[in-house]
Order: C-alpha cells, then structure tokens, then sequence
C-alpha cells in the first residue's frame, strides 16, 4: 500500500478541473472528488494552489462542509513545502487545516514563549514532527560513555514542550514515536546493545507511549507508520543533507494520510460502519448461482481462506465497535443462507445491525442502512469488488468512503488496513458494545414501523433512564461524547478529560450524564449536559446525545432535569447557546421547541418559573 492504492484514480481531465475550480457551480463535489482521489506530490500542490486562489465567498462556501482545525507544526525539518500534501490528506478525512508553522528546529523555544508564533495563534492543536535527529542521541556503541542525549533525555526533552504548550498555549499536542532508521552496526546485536541508535529508539518509544496515554495529548505512532513503507523508502538522506526534509516523498503522502486519519479520530469523524457486499466479497462466486455448496470459502483454497481472512477481519471490528451492516444484490433468503448454515462463515446473522439484499440500487440501500441505524452517511465505508457499483457509489453519495480493491481478495484486508478509515484515540468498555447497541437499534426501527404513532411506540420500548453527575467510570465516555458527538450538539464544544475532571469538581459548573435502557438493550451513556451557573441564572454550555436515541424523547427528561436541578439552586433563567456546524442542523429548532425565547444577542432563555415538565414516557432509576 506504499502508494495509497485503496484510493481511486484522478480523473483524466484533473488539471483543467482544478483551473477551472473559480468558475464551476460545483466547486465543493468536485474538490471533494479531486482530493478523494490518489493524487501525486505535484498534483497535491496543483489542487492545493487551485483552493487557495478561490474568491473568498468561493472559499467560504467550500469551508462550510469541513470541520476546521488550526494545527501548529514544530519540527526538526523544513516543513514549508509539506503544506499541500497536509491540507489535501485533511480534506479526504473531512477536515480543513489552518497550519501555524514555526521556524526550523524551535520546538522547545516555541513551546515556552507564551508570545510566541503557535502560542500567539491559539491553535487547536500542535503537531511535534521530529524524528531521531531531532534529539543528538549519543553512540555508545564502543566508548563506555558517550556525550549527548540517550531516551531518558528525549522523553524530559519532550515533556518539557507538551508542558510548555499546555501551559502558555492551552493546547494539547500529537506526540510522535520514532522511526528507526535503517542503520546496521553489528547487526541484530544492535537492537540490545545499549546505547546503539537502535536501541535508544526503541527505548524511546517504550517509554513515550504509556506516558502519553496517561494524558490529554495524542500518539502518532510514526514507528508502525514507517515500517508499512519500509525504513529505507522512509528516509532520503539526500533531501536531509540539501533541504532538511525529513520524509521522503513517498512517506511524505503516507505520513500525512495517516495523520489525517488521527485527526479524524480526535475530531469524531472517523467511519462507525463498515457495509460488505457478498458476492464476491465475503466468499468466491454467486450465492444466486452457485448455490450453498458451490461458492468458494474457507479452508483448502487459497481464495476461500483470503475471504474467510476479510470476514475475520469484519468480526475484528465488530469487537472494537464498529458497525457491519449487508448490501447486496440478491435475493434476500438466498444471502442469508451462507450466514446460518455455511460452516465456513465466520461472521454469522446476529453480528449484522442491517441486513439488505434485494434489487435495489445500492445508493438507495446504503441512504436506507444510515438512517436505520440513525448514523450519518459520511459514517459508512462500503466494501464492494464491482469497480462499476464503486464507481456509482462515489458519483451519488460522495460522502461515502469506497476503497478500491484489488483484483486479489488476498489483499483485501491488506488494503482496507492501509485505508485506516476507523482510527480512534480512545476505547472503552462500552465501544465493545456499541455494535450490538446498533443492531438492538435497527429491531427497534422495524417495531417503530410496526406502530400506529409514535406515542404508543415509546412507551412499547419501556424505556429506564439513569441520570447522575460524572465519576470515575464514566469520563472516558463522556469525553469520547463531547468529542465524538456532531449531530445532536447545540454548541459543538470540544474539552479533554481533563478539562471534564475540572468542570465535574468546580462549584461554578453542573454535570449530567444520562444512561438509556429499554426492552431490546442498554445503549449505554447516551447525553451529556454541562451547565454554568451564576447567581439567578445558568448556562448551557454543553448539551449533547447520541445519535442512537435521537426521537426517543430522552431531550425533554434531560430538559426537565436540568430545570429541576436549576430550581432548586434558585435559579429563575435557563440560557444556552446553538451554534451551527455543518452537521447540527438537526437541534436548529430545539430551544424553541422546549419554551425557549430567543434575545436581540441570538441566545435563547428559557423563564423556569413559567416552565411546562415535558414528562416522557421514560422511567428514572
């Protein structure tokens, strides 16, 4: 995958579309096809120049579909010239990046000047892009002692900057392990023998991992990254000696796109969904035509391992929380045969939230499975060997990601790999469920379309509700929720578990969590509130749910909740915010709908002597 293979080809006609970016009425589908295509060094800067040069009301529209990220860069080596591959990397995951640079080789000193050029500019987030040169480890190799850094020293170097920039910037920073360079002294004796290159590395990357994970900074795990390419295709020690560019240009694209996909994670827009054809793709030949016995899987082929390895794969995913969902061309009693009585499936019936097999098209039935499971359908990566259903896919729901794959479904897990489309910075005990909380969804979906309103459906769920402040179980959650969370979020504001810890200890600050149950399951933590208070009144901050229970009414007992609470601190006025993003539209409308009264400064107040308790058919415990 040293190429970025999982992405499809640029159209024929790349340059003139990018030249005539200013011009087309449809410059947002096309940047979003151009850079969703696998593009070259030059044709990275071609796109990139094409972007920037739009008018401003050009480029303003365009950015209204991207989470903006202002990222600071500090680095060892010249980074200028990177800031194209970067910017295109970022689009293909649905973020626009606003770089600050630093000058070359100033991470420490841009780390603990509170004026400095990334502290000044309050970034977002800062990216520590050094490597092995950035620390002078000493060779100890032959002399007892030598002069210079060993790992101890570059973990108290990089400590000293992740501290700095919390401190004068408020900033968390993406740390990097480092890539071992492809040097051989003695050979395999180098990986132990202290105080060789080799070993100071790998002592580093020990060491920096748990420390990281014990904070509110992220890990690059550069080291990983550089052995998929291959060290030597990784450095260009060339380019290092004329330019002081640290990368290669073919780790160049491959370190952004996997950077990409980690800013992704920590911005909540990594794919929740991974749709499978059948034919195919989970086994060899046509279930329609070939019937039980005659398609190819499992054990004594080759290319029935290499399908039974994808559905090992999908399972492997399922444990981890992502969502498996069917869409196939088929007869759907033909299709569901394999999955309850092939001995070879690996995947059976009940790991699947949506099953779809009919003659549909399979834009119609991918559109069908994200509202199913109430998900986005920018949250789905649908896995399909037929270019042509690619292709079609692509040109109607561009928001879709669609892998090529090879001709080979020996490299299939291979590529979806490398496509790193479900990067996530954190996990915990309920994303193990999350899975089977969506499929519980979808039997959900089917009884909602069995009822005669939506009233008599609610109370059919017999919904629990078990509300309280944040603890020491659920921080993790609750941040991965305000992180996460883009569709039912009023002000999209984003804090580390840090910052929750703060927020749950400080008397200034209320904080609700809220846990949903009903006859089909536990959907686990699904809402969170934090509000300010003052003297008479308080302020929604945060207010955010899970897109799982959205039209469940759990909104109007939150609501009802926090005025309880609210009252009872003799308070008479409820403000909050909505500050819309490219994905909130959905709660637009929903201070108005709770009795909210919007003022001359666009803030909405809700008078919580007059308020009316919504009562919904929940249960509290």
């Amino acid at each position: 995958m040293q190429d970025l293979d999982w992405l499809p080809l640029p159209p024929d006609n790349f340059k003139e579309l990018c030249k005539d970016l200013e011009s087309n009425q449809e410059t947002a589908p096309i940047v979003k096809r151009l850079a969703d295509s696998r593009l070259s060094q030059n044709q990275c800067n071609r796109l990139y120049r094409s972007i920037v040069k739009l008018s401003d009301d050009k480029l303003q529209q365009l950015q209204q579909g991207f989470d903006k990220v202002k990222l600071g860069i500090v680095s060892n080596g010249t980074t200028d010239l990177m800031v194209p591959g970067l910017f295109i990397s970022a689009l293909r995951r649905g973020i626009w990046i606003e770089p600050v640079i630093a000058d070359f080789d100033q991470a420490l000193q841009e780390s603990q000047l509170p004026d400095s050029t990334i502290n000044a500019a309050r970034p977002d987030l800062v990216l520590l892009m050094l490597d092995y040169r950035a620390f002078s480890f000493a060779s100890q190799t032959v002399a007892g002692c030598a002069e210079g850094f060993n790992a101890e020293d570059a973990i108290q170097y990089i400590d000293q900057i992740r501290q700095g920039f919390a401190r004068h910037g408020q900033v968390n920073c993406i740390v990097p392990t480092l890539a071992v360079p492809p040097v051989n002294l003695l050979g395999s004796l180098d990986r132990r023998l202290t105080g060789s290159l080799k070993k100071q590395i790998h002592d580093f990357n020990h060491a920096i991992t748990p420390l990281i994970a014990q904070s509110d900074d992220y890990l690059l795990d550069v080291e990983t990254i550089a052995a998929e390419l291959g060290t030597h295709n990784w450095f260009d020690e060339r380019q290092w000696l004329s330019s002081r560019l640290a990368l290669s240009d073919q780790a160049e694209l491959f370190y952004f796109e996997r950077l990409a996909a980690l800013l992704a994670g920590i911005r909540g827009k990594s794919k929740k969904c991974l749709v499978l054809d059948l034919d195919n793709t989970l086994w060899g030949g046509v279930i329609g035509d070939d019937g039980m016995e005659g398609i190819i899987l499992g054990q004594g082929h080759p290319q029935g391992e290499a399908h039974a390895q994808l559905q090992r794969y999908a399972k492997e995913l399922k444990a981890c929380g992502i969502i498996l969902a069917v869409c196939s061309k088929n007869d759907e009693i033909n299709a569901l045969q394999p999955f309850k009585d092939h001995l070879d499936m690996v995947l059976r019936e009940e790991d699947i939230a949506v099953f779809v097999a009919n003659w549909n098209d399979k834009v119609s039935n991918l559109q069908h499975i994200a509202r199913t499971l109430n998900i986005g359908i920018d949250s789905l990566v649908f896995v399909d060997d037929n270019p042509a259903e690619r292709e079609i896919v692509r040109m109607n729901l561009p928001q879709v990601a669609v892998p090529e794959l090879p001709s080979d479904p020996a490299l299939y897990v291979r590529t979806l790999m490398a496509a790193n489309y479900f990067e996530t910075v954190n996990f915990t005990e309920e994303d193990k469920l999350r899975a089977e909380q969506y499929r519980q969804n979808s039997q959900r979906q089917k009884l909602m379309e069995s009822a005669t309103d939506l009233d008599s459906y609610l109370e059919s769920l017999e919904m629990v509700a078990v509300m309280g402040s944040f603890d020491e179980m659920s921080y993790k959650r609750v941040t991965q929720l305000i992180n996460k969370t883009n569709q039912f979020n009023l002000t999209t504001q984003r804090y580390t578990e840090a910052q929750v810890l703060e927020f749950e200890r400080s008397s200034q600050y209320f904080c609700l969590q809220a846990r949903l149950m009903d006859k089909f399951g536990d959907n686990g933590i699904v809402s969170v509130v934090i509000c300010k208070k003052t003297p008479g009144q308080w302020e929604i901050d945060t207010w955010l749910m899970s897109c799982r229970v959205i039209k469940r009414r759990l909104e109007d007992l939150m609501c009802d909740e926090i005025v309880r609470q609210a009252l009872a601190d003799n308070a008479t006025k409820l403000t909050g915010q909505y500050i819309p993003s490219a994905k909130n539209a959905l709660v637009a409308d929903l201070y108005p709908s709770l009795g909210f009264a919007q003022q001359d400064s666009g803030s909405w107040e809700l008078d919580l002597t007059r308020y009316n308790f919504k009562s919904p058919p929940i249960s509290i415990e």
